[in-house]
């Protein structure tokens, strides 16, 4: 399967960006009225500059306290993104994610943000694969 597939299949293909200077108690705000587990961080709206999840902030949360809150997003944000294209294959994509720990990967088009896709969009695409696979199998056993 490819992520062009898995984009295709998410009921809600958006990915929310914040620019840069956003303050981080906006970006978390954003996380926790959205339910979502990271935003793009991107100057333009159309390019990936950073990337900023749950996990980043509560680091430093951790390690500095609220005081975090007012600073802006780039200071936090992952700089060194790891990325793929619509072209690429899920298993790639799972075992990239895997390496690196980390949940979400924005797809790109060139240097132009088109998509993110996250471990659980991955993973949920992989069982509907394998799921087709055990059917098509079953029914070669069974003579369908």
């Amino acid at each position: 399967m490819l992520v062009h597939q898995i984009l295709k299949s998410k009921s809600d293909d958006a990915v929310v960006t914040v620019s840069p200077g956003t303050k981080v108690s906006e970006a978390v705000k954003i996380l926790a009225e959205r339910k979502i587990g990271t935003v793009v961080v991107s100057g333009d709206g159309h390019t990936a500059d950073g990337i900023l999840s749950e996990r980043d902030v509560v680091r430093v949360l951790a390690q500095r306290g609220g005081a975090i809150l007012q600073d802006p997003v780039e200071q936090y944000m992952t700089a060194k993104l790891v990325t793929c294209t619509r072209e690429d294959k899920a298993d790639a994509v799972l075992q990239m994610m895997t390496d690196g720990r980390f949940r979400h990967m924005p797809v790109l088009e060139g240097n132009q943000l088109v998509g993110l896709i996250t471990l659980g969009d991955v993973v949920k695409a992989r069982l509907t694969e394998l799921a087709m696979e055990k059917n098509a199998l079953e029914g070669m056993i069974m003579g369908h």
